[in-house]
């Protein structure tokens, strides 16, 4: 993104938001990058760079683990494995191992399902590989701790194994002196120690002639004396010509490793850079938690839809002070491209710019900004700023002379791309000239389709806003009942100075108040009087807008307890219905015990009588009865002239006829081999097989 002037950044405070991000990251890679944020004016590379950011930000809230939490600071060792013939020690390439392993687990991390939930943090390791050769060749030659391991090479196993007797070899012989010398009273408290990297007897320096070898010195007090003795003299040579043959081959070794891993050099540096940017996100969703960041929707044009905005320093600031802070919602398109705000001194009009413009460059810096999720912010390629005082000492400049200077370059680069933001136009003049100024100023820049905010006092530009095309006004709420700015923003109204009621408020004298009254224009004191007062009835209905959003909520609440009684009712009234359908199974049930009693007594009747005929006609009459098969024949009857039979697979919703008692009625629901049936107001529980398929004629 352009700039101006090129402090504009430090002037929106955008270099406190890359030094909060820096603080935040752990590694050199990842600290540079933030404290050289850039800002970008491209979809392509905003979008993305949103996304990993609201992805691992996700992962944070819900504590989940991600795998890249090491940190590496590997440039000058990786550019050193770049160079032909350099060496690398054995801890450098234990940290090259680890960042190997650290990209396994990242790639062992996004298996299928969490590459469709994380598309966008999946694209930062999507472009490499991992290489397990890279940790095999560090393994064959170093163990754990980084030293090179006895097998690494058949001459250094040699070596090895040639010390290890030697020294051993020697620890003998010295212990064998150390105990003869003992017994005659030559060595001082500590018997022995190491010189120049050779053992030693630490003697009496009185009794140091009659012990041969070579002195190597003396004690700080002269009491002590260091002497090899001539008895290890050669051991000690060779073990010295096995150390320095030991180094040697220990250098070739990691000499040939390092060129070994050459090759993989640049492989390497794309593992460190990954991880870098795997901290510089985790850095970006750190940053998004503090200042209850959300990813907006980003659109590629230029516009600007503000919800609930707020201003993350400030943010910051006041939670430590556990103060509120007041959002800032605004909106700018293709028909309303800038705002102008009024209102009175310290309401709040420079930090709602500054708001604005802070968090369109964090958008386009890939950093998820403190406002609603449903907020929009489009994409601008200039950002131009005009706050404060700008007077100019080197250049002999006034204010005002400053200030034009600026106009000027404002309009001969703003275009359709632009947003600017300029704060008191027309200030430092005539208040008449320096207002007919400020009109041409925003009249040329609105032909230039920029988009812009504008804080002013001048009438002439409120009483502008709403004729010229693309030019809306705004204001900065104020009570002036208790004197006291709101810090909220009104748009689509201009605002009052409260000039003569902020001097009412404060005990300035009537007489004096009345005197200054007289002297301003009296068409441009009823338009502030009557700004004034709009204002107030715009605060009053604010305030009766909330009590009937109480009350449509305490509504709400009322309703959703009178549908959790009507819910209750209604389960008491099914309670009730299954209690009564259980009282007609139990009615029925005692009357087949009944007609079960009853037929066995008419079956020992039939074996003991030999008046067959007569139980017979007692068996036909109590199964039977006349007036019953006459109602059935009757249904049956009808139900053929209304409904007929169509067979097929029963579902839910079909009309069905019962085989048993001709009913009818519809599926309402069918559970493995039963079916509810709804006949009338009553469900019935019965086996599909008993069931038949029917339609109307």
């Amino acid at each position: 993104m352009k700039f101006f002037p090129e402090s504009a950044p430090s002037q929106l405070e955008f270099d406190k938001i890359r030094s909060l991000l820096a603080d935040h990251c752990q590694s050199e890679y990842a600290k540079h990058k933030a404290q050289n944020l850039r800002v970008h004016t491209r979809k392509e590379f905003i979008e993305p760079q949103l996304q990993q950011t609201n992805e691992y930000k996700i992962l944070l809230q819900s504590n989940l683990p991600f795998p890249a939490a090491d940190v590496f600071n590997l440039s000058k060792e990786l550019k050193l494995l770049g160079i032909a013939g350099a060496v690398l020690k054995g801890e450098d390439f234990l940290q090259i191992k680890k960042l190997a392993e650290n990209i396994k687990q990242v790639s062992r991390w996004f298996d299928n399902d969490r590459k469709l939930a994380y598309p966008a943090l999946h694209t930062i390791i999507n472009e490499t590989y991992f290489e397990k050769i890279i940790i095999e060749l560090i393994d064959e030659v170093l163990d754990e701790v980084g030293n090179v391991k006895d097998n690494a090479s058949e001459e250094l196993a040699n070596i090895r194994s040639s010390l290890y007797k030697k020294r051993n070899e020697l620890r003998r012989i010295f212990d064998r002196i150390v105990n003869r010398l003992n017994k005659e009273g030559y060595l001082a408290d500590i018997e022995e120690s190491f010189m120049n990297g050779r053992r030693v007897l630490a003697v009496f320096a009185e009794q140091k002639r009659m012990v041969k070898g070579i002195l190597h010195g003396e004690s700080d007090s002269r009491r002590t004396s260091f002497i090899e003795p001539e008895e290890t003299t050669d051991l000690n040579n060779q073990i010295f010509s096995l150390e320095n043959n030991e180094r040697k081959e220990v250098y070739r070794i990691l000499q040939s490793l390092t060129a070994r891993l050459n090759i993989y050099a640049s492989l390497l540096q794309t593992y460190h850079d990954i991880l870098g940017e795997y901290d510089l996100v985790r850095a970006k969703a750190k940053l998004a938690i503090d200042i209850g960041g959300s990813y907006p929707t980003l659109i590629d044009k230029a516009h600007l839809k503000l919800i609930d905005g707020y201003h993350p320093l400030l943010l910051l600031y006041n939670k430590k002070l556990h103060k509120p802070v007041i959002p800032v919602s605004m909106s700018l398109d293709d028909k309303n491209r800038i705002l102008v705000i009024s209102g009175p001194n310290a309401g709040g009009k420079t930090i709602t710019l500054k708001t604005v413009g802070l968090l369109q460059m964090m958008i386009q810096s890939g950093l998820l900004v403190s406002c609603s999720p449903d907020s929009e912010f489009g994409i601008f390629k200039q950002l131009l700023i005009h706050i404060g005082d700008t007077q100019s000492l080197e250049f002999e400049l006034s204010t005002y002379s400053s200030h034009l200077l600026n106009m000027k370059y404002f309009m001969e680069n703003a275009n359709g791309k632009t947003l600017f933001f300029i704060d008191e136009l027309g200030s430092g003049s005539d208040p008449n000239l320096g207002g007919a100024f400020a009109e041409v100023i925003m009249e040329e820049l609105a032909k230039k389709h920029s988009f812009g905010i504008v804080t002013t006092h001048y009438l002439n530009l409120k009483v502008m806003a709403n004729k010229v095309q693309g030019i809306i006004n705004g204001a900065m709420a104020f009570d002036e009942k208790n004197l006291k700015p709101l810090y909220r923003l009104i748009p689509g109204k201009p605002g009052s100075s409260y000039t003569f009621s902020i001097a009412e408020r404060i005990g300035l004298h009537p007489s004096l108040i009345n005197k200054a009254k007289q002297l301003v224009d009296e068409d441009h004191f009823s338009l502030d009087k009557l700004l004034n007062r709009t204002e107030q009835d715009l605060h009053a209905i604010d305030k009766e807008k909330k009590q009937l959003n109480n009350l449509i909520k305490e509504n709400e609440r009322l309703k959703k307890e009178m549908e959790t009684l009507m819910n209750k009712e209604r389960h008491h009234q099914q309670l009730e219905l299954l209690k009564h359908q259980n009282k007609i199974s139990e009615e029925k049930l005692t009357y087949l015990k009944d007609l079960e009693r009853r037929m066995k007594a008419l079956v020992i009747e039939w074996r003991k009588t030999e008046n067959k005929e007569q139980v017979m006609k007692n068996i036909n009459s109590l199964l039977f009865k006349q007036k019953e098969k006459h109602v059935t024949e009757k249904q049956q009857k009808k139900l053929d002239q209304k409904f007929e039979e169509i067979g097929g697979e029963i579902k839910i919703g079909n009309k069905v006829k019962m085989k048993s008692n001709r009913q009818v009625g519809i599926v309402k629901d069918i559970r493995s081999k039963k079916a509810i049936v709804q006949v009338g107001v009553i469900p019935i529980t019965i086996d599909l097989s008993d069931l038949v398929l029917i339609k109307e004629k």
